[in-house]
């Protein structure tokens, strides 16, 4: 399938690690201009470098999504116009939601909701006068059942899943689509560090943390990142014009919820 992504451009955000390096790298491969955002130069470099390019223009901006100004004046300095934008940053850090401080989740607010939607206000105008538009969002499949020991996320993510909705019904007539891709268990660096304090909390091992994770999906496996990111290339696509306002988990099935 001919997924018609030549000559549209996309920013990528937390694209130098897991889902996000890995949304980029098949954004390019099907033909788009991807524009990397994360906080780290070197990385943003790096990967880069490995972009699959067919004569494409891909480059990088440098911001981070605890700085909502400098995020916005970042990609306002850019000449570049967008037709995607993949909202995606690292979640917040576990723990029990009655435990929480409340800094953590308005850091989480800022880091989430804020930026999201400073991002979204920048890029629709263009949208909307090319008609194509695709915003998703790569949450968490607890906006639909949350998960134990992820308080503050499981918050922030409902959150950004209603916002989603929200700003889907209001764009839609211009030919923009606001979705929500919500991966499961995936291997990545954010997974090992969950995996890493629940052995800690419950003085068990690595492994066996890890084994349970699994077991709860019928696929009884983690996702690969790019099985996400296959899922928000698609999304992104001319032939997903009709998909709007939705929620796909990409979890093997473990979400018990239709």
């Amino acid at each position: 399938m001919n997924l018609q992504l030549e000559n549209k451009n996309a920013l990528v955000c937390g694209s130098t690690q897991g889902i996000g390096k890995a949304t980029a790298m098949l954004l390019a491969q099907e033909g788009a201009n991807v524009t990397l955002l994360a906080r780290n130069e070197e990385k943003l470099k790096a990967v880069l470098s490995e972009l699959p390019n067919n004569k494409q223009r891909h480059t990088y901006l440098v911001a981070d999504f605890s700085n909502p100004k400098a995020l916005k004046d970042s990609v306002q300095a850019s000449s570049i116009h967008y037709h995607i934008l993949i909202n995606n940053t690292g979640g917040p850090a576990g723990g029990a939601i009655f435990d929480a401080q409340i800094d953590e989740f308005e850091k989480a607010f800022t880091q989430h909701l804020k930026c999201n939607h400073i991002l979204t206000q920048l890029l629709v105008p263009f949208m909307k006068k090319e008609g194509y538009g695709r915003i998703i969002n790569i949450i968490s499949t607890s906006v639909k059942q949350p998960l134990d020991g992820l308080g503050v996320s499981n918050t922030i993510r409902g959150a950004v899943a209603s916002w989603a909705k929200t700003m889907a019904n209001e764009l839609g007539a211009y030919g923009i689509t606001v979705n929500n891709v919500l991966p499961g268990a995936t291997n990545t660096e954010r997974l090992h560090e969950i995996i890493n304090n629940k052995a800690k909390k419950t003085g068990t091992s690595k492994e066996e943390v890890a084994q349970s994770m699994k077991n709860a999906s019928p696929a009884k496996r983690f996702a690969k990142p790019e099985e996400v990111g296959y899922a928000a290339v698609f999304l992104a696509s001319q032939q997903a014009a009709f998909i709007n306002g939705i929620n796909v988990p990409v979890d093997g099935g473990r979400t018990k919820s239709l």
